[in-house]
């Protein structure tokens, strides 16, 4: 049985005809406190699936919505990260050889801050990553930000630099992109690699381990995520190459194994509606899993799997009963019930451009950015229907790779040249 909680107003909101068990499983173990409504702490927010609850987010725009642009020196995709009046981001500058920290001001898109956080040699990575790609994650009162090799760094949100770590070399030809995650008093981080790879948690103000746990050597980019279950500290759920595994988010100890069909476990497990949905990444079938078990669950937690044969980068984006998923390649959109895993539809969207960005949804609408800077708003259901094509890109040469970040009424966009603020401000704190 999932331990009963206490399920804040807009959980319910967004997941109206959940049981109380599907609605505990959508909380994670450390909520943020009420202080953080509003702001965007991490990837995929502050409910670790892409949702907002912010109903002043623009559904249409162009480029004569834009508040303020700013350009970035260097490179990185990593996504914005939003607490109160301040937007971070990473960025690396001279082929990889420095790995710089960014704060700006909300308000203009002044640059308040930049910290080096490391120089040297830089690692080999894909033409489609980079080495800072890696979103950053903050509780307000510190910021952490992850660049592979290059390490992870601890600063306050005010740019004081509090501790660094080198977690190795991180062996392979494609780079990292593994997001920070905080739990109650530690930072966890996946490190996964071709060699040496672990998942491990520091003490979030000192960064000294607290447990560190070995996991198969491969490649890997996925975030994991914190579930309630019936232990007593809930589940640390992470996807990789060989399937979907549960850590005990107090000792780093594998709960259970789910095993993968093909490859990767590139996208961010997702949780909605008592079930955990995973893409493989590398045309593998997208499955469900029931939460809790130990050991090897394959063959008694799987709800349900799909036949898919897609490169997938992004993480799907749960509505209602509806999971969309988006095609690296393409502009296809699929939509599967979440429920059984039956595909409802599958088509392309208007575009045959790629996408990197994991999408987010509010408003009962999804939200799908491509690499040439146009978001596509679909409304779930039975068929295929867009809602708007809202384009920003303000160059030609233009890359988006990081996900939308939203946040009192307010879009932040990033390209690979430029920070980009959309809509009018909802409210100010």
């Amino acid at each position: 049985m999932v331990r009963s909680l206490e399920i804040p107003t807009a959980t319910k909101l967004l997941f109206p005809f959940l049981s109380l068990l599907g609605l505990a499983l959508v909380l994670t173990i450390d909520p943020l406190p009420t202080k953080a409504e509003g702001n965007w702490p991490r990837w995929r927010g502050p409910f670790e699936n892409g949702h907002s609850f912010d109903q002043q987010l623009p559904i249409q725009w162009d480029r004569t919505h834009i508040r303020w642009k700013t350009a970035l020196s260097g490179q990185g995709q990593s996504s914005p990260v939003i607490w109160n009046e301040k937007v971070f981001l990473t960025s690396s500058r001279n082929e990889g050889r420095q790995r710089v920290v960014l704060c700006f001001d909300r308000s203009n898109g002044t640059l308040l801050w930049e910290r080096t956080a490391w120089t040297g040699e830089a690692e080999l990575t894909h033409l489609t990553n980079g080495h800072a790609s890696a979103t950053c994650a903050t509780d307000g009162e510190f910021l952490y930000a992850f660049f592979g090799m290059g390490g992870l760094h601890c600063y306050t949100t005010d740019g004081q630099h509090i501790w660094s770590r080198d977690l190795g070399k991180f062996t392979g030809p494609w780079g990292t992109a593994s997001s920070p995650v905080l739990a109650g008093n530690m930072v966890i981080q996946n490190c996964d690699a071709d060699a040496n790879a672990y998942l491990i948690a520091m003490n979030k103000q000192t960064g000294e381990t607290i447990w560190q746990t070995t996991r198969d050597d491969f490649r890997g980019w996925s975030t994991p995520i914190l579930i309630a279950s019936d232990h007593s500290a809930g589940e640390l759920v992470l996807n990789g190459h060989s399937g979907v595994r549960a850590y005990d988010p107090q000792n780093g100890m594998e709960l259970w194994l789910c095993k993968s069909f093909e490859g990767r476990g590139t996208p961010t497990v997702t949780l909605a509606n008592g079930l955990l949905h995973v893409i493989n990444g590398l045309r593998g079938d997208i499955y469900a899993i029931r939460p809790g078990g130990q050991g090897d669950v394959t063959e008694t937690h799987i709800a349900w799997h799909s036949y898919r044969r897609s490169r997938d980068i992004a993480s799907p984006i749960i509505i209602d009963n509806y999971m969309l998923v988006m095609s690296m390649r393409g502009g296809i959109l699929a939509s599967y019930n979440s429920d059984n895993g039956q595909e409802l539809w599958k088509q392309r969207i208007g575009t045959t451009a790629h996408f990197f960005a994991s999408p987010i949804a509010y408003r009962g609408l999804a939200f799908f950015l491509s690499e040439e800077g146009d978001t596509f708003v679909v409304k779930p259901g039975d068929v295929l229907e867009t809602v708007a094509r809202n384009p920003v890109r303000t160059n030609d040469n233009e890359l988006f790779r990081a996900s939308i970040a939203p946040s009192n009424g307010q879009l932040f966009m990033r390209s690979d040249q430029f920070l980009y603020c959309i809509g009018t401000r909802s409210n100010k704190r």
